[in-house]
């Protein structure tokens, strides 16, 4: 009994880290902007797609035939890279004239809306429906302790997030940078007339968080190899109602409120068939909601970041 706690204990943490990862991204380009980008999830699901791409370029032309160990490790921050450029090229198009026309955020987030929605169209329009087998860039390694099973992979997983989580708030609390982006986020009108570049720091939100929608993707594209285009859609979203469960626009609301999520559907798996999963997960946490409008951390209005 208490190996099997342990043990889902392990996979919602795997989970979890996948949601923290994502609803950073959110919570990040919320605080900064107070635009909930709906396209993230599908920015997600390109990382993915951009990891195949990139890993098996380079599984094909490297020669000699470099490891797999050493192709992860340059395929992961192409990834972060590319997927961050995509990032800042959807700020640039769709959502920088809206904001320079100062239009309604309704608008902008109708905007999200279709961004998405041509991430995910665009993929099926020009690689098809078929899934793509991400290929074994690391061997599973499965490690048992007292019973509980726990792979390389998922440790990896679990220890990048709160890794990501903190240099998140090292870069938003030390950095100059980081103080440009709470300075938006408590006045945007007042920070150009202190001589900070508003759009130099937008396409800086939005690089990070798009840059950790890729890691996201890369990380789930390991664990489980199949990608499809509409695999961000879901998790997308699922990522989004943690962080506002956690209390969007704080990124300590948006880590934990990806691991709550994490931890909810595991115990919903355990106890109740797995079709159940989303149906409860989700129930519970509208009941956290109509307990806590605000979310878990309840964040103030002047302090979005």
């Amino acid at each position: 009994m208490v190996e099997l706690v342990i043990q889902n204990g392990v996979n919602a943490l795997q989970w979890g880290s996948f949601y923290s990862l994502i609803a950073l991204g959110y919570c990040l380009v919320y605080g900064v902007l107070s635009l909930i980008n709906f396209a993230h999830g599908d920015i997600f699901m390109v990382g993915a797609y951009i990891a195949f791409f990139v890993s098996t370029l380079l599984l094909g032309v490297s020669t000699p035939v470099l490891p797999n160990g050493v192709i992860l490790a340059l395929t992961i921050p192409l990834t972060m890279a590319l997927t961050a450029g995509v990032g800042v090229f959807i700020e640039r198009v769709a959502y920088r004239p809206l904001r320079k026309k100062g239009a309604h955020k309704l608008y902008v987030v109708i905007t999200s809306l279709m961004c998405g929605l041509m991430l995910e169209s665009g993929n099926l329009a020009l690689l098809g429906a078929s899934r793509k087998k991400f290929p074994d860039l690391l061997d599973k390694v499965v490690y048992t302790v007292g019973g509980v099973s726990i792979t390389n992979l998922k440790i990896i997983v679990v220890v990048a997030a709160p890794i990501v989580f903190l240099l998140l708030q090292f870069i938003v609390t030390k950095t100059r940078a980081g103080m440009a982006m709470r300075a938006i986020s408590y006045d945007r009108l007042a920070v150009p007339l202190m001589g900070i570049p508003i759009d130099y720091i937008i396409i800086v939100t939005f690089v990070l968080g798009s840059a950790m929608a890729g890691l996201a993707g890369v990380l789930f594209a390991l664990s489980y190899p199949v990608l499809e285009p509409y695999m961000g859609a879901l998790m997308g979203w699922k990522a989004f109602i943690a962080a506002v469960v956690g209390g969007i626009g704080d990124i300590r609301g948006a880590f934990v409120g990806g691991f709550l999520l994490g931890f909810l559907e595991i115990i919903v798996v355990a106890v109740f068939p797995s079709a159940f999963r989303d149906l409860i997960a989700f129930a519970i946490l509208l009941v956290i909601l109509s307990l806590r409008p605000t979310g878990l951390f309840g964040v103030a209005k002047t302090t979005k970041i």
